[in-house]
């Protein structure tokens, strides 16, 4: 986290947010929140974890990856 005031402090966040908009709710309309919620539970879990594929992962889903170095993770 940097300095107070910097533009890079919600970045990552924005970015997400960003992407959740473009690539799953795009020109949704929720009837209630729990459909929102479900939506987005939807997008993070299942789509975003499990078949979204990421360049700093070397191209790998975020799931793929944790298998791949799971036992460097769990040594540190």
């Amino acid at each position: 986290m940097s300095r107070k005031g910097n533009c890079w402090d919600n970045a990552p966040m924005e970015s997400f947010w960003g992407k959740i908009k473009q690539e799953w709710l795009n020109e949704q309309h929720f009837h209630t929140r729990s459909e929102a919620v479900s939506a987005v539970f939807e997008y993070i879990w299942i789509f975003y974890n499990r078949k979204r594929i990421h360049e700093a992962n070397g191209y790998l889903t975020p799931e793929e990856y944790y298998r791949q170095h799971e036992t460097d993770l769990k040594a540190a």
